[in-house]
């Protein structure tokens, strides 16, 4: 649970139940002032919207040959207040005008139809009608034009799969030498459907080609992408206004700037999900398999596995709750059938299961599941222990992984003594890789963690540093505040290094900065994401008066009569409010953290990072906040860099690693493909031999047999190269720093 210091100082994340924010930021900041600012505001701008509604709404433009869909009333009432929320809450404080309309529809198109493959320069024409009037519709709450457009697509998308059947059955000759171009986000919107014809023929041909080229027959071709087809335009049908909202406030939100975004209710309680790495229901995951919800995985501990009724394969056909009648869900959209199997703790469900291996002909047993909370341990933090030679010597060194930085923030404010999160679970790893696994040093692997609460950052980086400054966070007003951690004493007091990449955002910029600032541990790895922004997640429902959310129930459900407003969910909002900083007063924003030790990028640096996104806050400064290092490790880095730089001259891993970033990036640049089958195998089968030779290459290095083409690796021949490498960097660390073996940090008897 928070101390109670830490909850008079801080909102992060610490959900305010009156007005449902979850604020991911640590700012000291009055609870009083935060609810009443926007209850203020919003509950007064609810209300109003809420009874606008009783007013006909615009009639929404019909595309014929089609199922139009049509956005409704919470929805309106939603896109109302998220203008009113980027216009006053919004770090940027950017007024929505005419010039993000234009912005919005740019990207509101792009994201439909990204290559253009669909619309025609006649549909982009007519969208121009809606280039200067969506800031004011978004403000009215008309989604009758963004909906509009998105009916025209669905149009040309089901004219495009209807086509594809008629290709499949055509005589196809794969001697010619036509050549599919399938980027063609650079080219102009084709002039005509028979020019969008001839694209779509192609794309047909050249994925007729591709299962010819893996040795099927011609009919067996024929069916596979039948049936692929069919799929697709099932879930077309399936498509409804949720997920048009959500990919219109997609355009909207990240028009302003990149991490501000809405999730509708499904998506919202996901990501909530996630955070809390954890969720209620019968423990299993689920997957979607020719129209049947199929069981993909029983997860360890839960009432699925407790059970031993249930197994992968096992296809699910009908769902019920309690003793209620079953629900027949076969051709349901996978969401809407998770929502019925999941549920609160201690509530029963039945369900109707073909097991695996039967037909769906077959007599369907029953089962019957009290729902648990489900704790998803496999992408929590992780530790293992490796041994490193070096000089002779050997090193044992802790590896903990941390794929997000997460807490289940419902179950603490509930008074849960066992909530979960990132910091918790990584001070009982470090509890055993010090006292049973005797480690002479630990690693922290945050490679493509793309970050989470910003309080578990804080309280993480308190595990390895005495108290002291971690983060200061900028405001809406411009006000600097000082993030501490507060806890005296350290977890690991011993050598430390932390693995990061290109996909390392956020809160694992703050903790890998101040690391590096503290002069606790060694960076390895590639340029960071570049995220230095803070984001508040605000719960619509939250912010409306139960009174009103039943009418707008009423509304909603067009009975007239108001109810239980149980089934309205408005979703929620993560809101950029504020900036976060190093202690040294530097931004990781665009900038991110750079390492100590540097390795190539995996990932292409001009596509994917912060200071790509065309909407991303600049890159500024704040005053230095007062902290002191632990260590100068400035006069080290020459030397282990040096050292990793005589090893990478003779690594094989390394120079095969560097081929095959230059060779991405050549293909980078292509953006067509040869539809005849002679050239297009040869190009296949040249790069598949080269790829096989480095393979076998790498595999003798290592004194493993050489593998043939379609042999499957063994996981535990895999070898992760940069991670190796970075323990070979520690123990230099650890000759260099601590030659008589002395710990880096002093260690506080309230860890030990």
């Amino acid at each position: 649970m928070f101390t109670e210091k830490r909850q008079c100082y801080t909102v992060s994340f610490l959900f305010i139940y009156e007005i449902g924010i979850i604020l991911v930021l640590c700012i000291k900041m009055d609870f009083k002032i935060v609810k009443e600012m926007l209850k203020k505001i919003l509950l007064v701008t609810f209300t109003a919207a809420v009874l606008a509604c009783h007013a006909a709404p615009q009639p929404q433009q019909m595309v014929q040959g089609v199922s139009n869909i049509v956005p409704d009333e919470k929805q309106a009432l939603v896109c109302k207040e998220i203008v009113a929320l980027i216009e006053n809450y919004n770090y940027k404080k950017i007024k929505v005008n005419d010039s993000i309309s234009s912005l919005v529809l740019d990207k509101y198109i792009k994201d439909l139809d990204p290559y253009k493959y669909y619309f025609q320069a006649s549909d982009i024409k007519e969208f121009e009608q809606f280039r200067h009037s969506l800031d004011d519709d978004f403000r009215n709450g008309n989604l009758n034009a963004p909906f509009y457009i998105f009916n025209v697509y669905l149009k040309r998308y089901n004219e495009f799969i209807n086509y594809a059947f008629t290709q499949i059955k055509a005589k196809q000759s794969f001697n010619t030498n036509e050549t599919y171009v399938f980027d063609r986000e650079k080219m102009p919107w084709a002039k005509s459907k028979t020019e969008l014809d001839d694209l779509w023929r192609k794309r047909v041909k050249y994925e007729l080609v591709n299962l010819k080229i893996a040795g099927t027959s011609e009919a067996k071709n024929a069916e596979t992408l039948k049936k692929r087809y069919e799929a697709l335009k099932s879930q077309a049908t399936k498509l409804n206004n949720q997920d048009v909202f959500q990919t219109v406030m997609d355009a909207f939100t990240e028009t302003i700037d990149p991490h501000t975004n809405y999730f509708n209710p499904s998506n919202a309680q996901q990501f909530n999900e996630d955070m809390a790495r954890s969720f209620e229901g019968i423990g299993a995951r689920l997957q979607l398999d020719n129209e049947v919800l199929k069981i993909a995985e029983v997860i360890p501990g839960g009432p699925a596995f407790k059970s031993k009724l249930l197994s992968a394969g096992d296809k699910i056909i009908a769902v019920a709750q309690g003793d209620g009648e079953f629900e027949d869900i076969i051709g349901w959209r996978i969401e809407n059938s998770v929502s019925k199997i999941k549920g609160p703790k201690g509530t029963k469900v039945r369900l109707k299961i073909i097991p695996s291996g039967k037909e769906m002909s077959a007599k369907p047993v029953i089962i019957e599941l009290v729902r648990e909370k489900i704790v998803m341990e496999d992408q929590s933090a992780k530790k293992k222990v490796e041994t490193i030679l070096s000089n002779g010597k050997p090193y044992k060194i802790g590896i903990i992984s941390v794929p997000a930085f997460y807490a289940d923030f419902k179950a603490a404010n509930a008074g849960d003594p066992n909530y979960k999160s990132t910091t918790r679970d990584v001070r009982l790893l470090i509890d055993t890789l010090k006292n049973r696994d005797k480690v002479d040093a630990i690693v922290m692997d945050l490679r493509a963690n793309g970050g989470g609460s910003l309080v578990e950052a804080i309280d993480l980086t308190g595990l390895f540093i005495d108290k002291g400054p971690v983060v200061q966070v900028k405001d809406l007003k411009g006000d600097v505040e000082v993030s501490d951690d507060t806890n005296s004493g350290v977890a690991w007091a011993g050598p430390f290094g932390v693995m990061v990449d290109r996909l390392s955002a956020s809160a694992s910029e703050i903790f890998a900065g101040a690391i590096q600032d503290y002069g606790r541990g060694i960076i390895m790895g590639t340029q960071t994401y570049g995220k230095g922004t803070v984001q508040s997640s605000i719960d619509m429902n939250r912010l409306v008066n139960p009174s009103i959310l039943q009418r707008l129930s009423a509304l909603v459900n067009k009975g007239g009569i108001a109810g239980k407003n149980d089934g309205v969910k408005l979703g929620q909002i993560n809101l950029t409010m504020a900036k976060f900083y190093r202690v040294t007063g530097s931004s990781t924003q665009h900038k991110g953290v750079m390492p100590d030790i540097e390795f190539p990028s995996l990932y292409p640096m001009d596509k994917i990072g912060e200071d790509t996104e065309p909407s991303a806050l600049p890159w500024d400064e704040v005053r230095k906040s007062n902290f002191a290092s632990i260590a100068d490790l400035n006069p080290l880095k020459p030397g282990l860099i040096s050292l990793h730089k005589q090893r990478m001259d003779k690594s094989l891993d390394y120079k095969i690693m560097e081929e095959d970033i230059a060779e991405a990036k050549k293909r980078e640049g292509e953006v067509s493909l040869p539809l005849n089958e002679v050239k297009l195998k040869a190009e296949r089968d040249s790069i598949e031999a080269k790829t096989l030779v480095k393979i076998n290459i790498l595999r003798k290095s290592r004194g493993l047999a050489p593998v043939k083409k379609g042999d499957k690796i063994k996981k535990e021949e895999g070898f992760d190269f940069i991670q190796n490498e970075s323990l070979r960097i520690m123990a230099d660390f650890m000759q260099l720093a601590n030659p008589k073996g002395k710990a880096v940090v002093k260690a506080s008897p309230a860890f030990n």
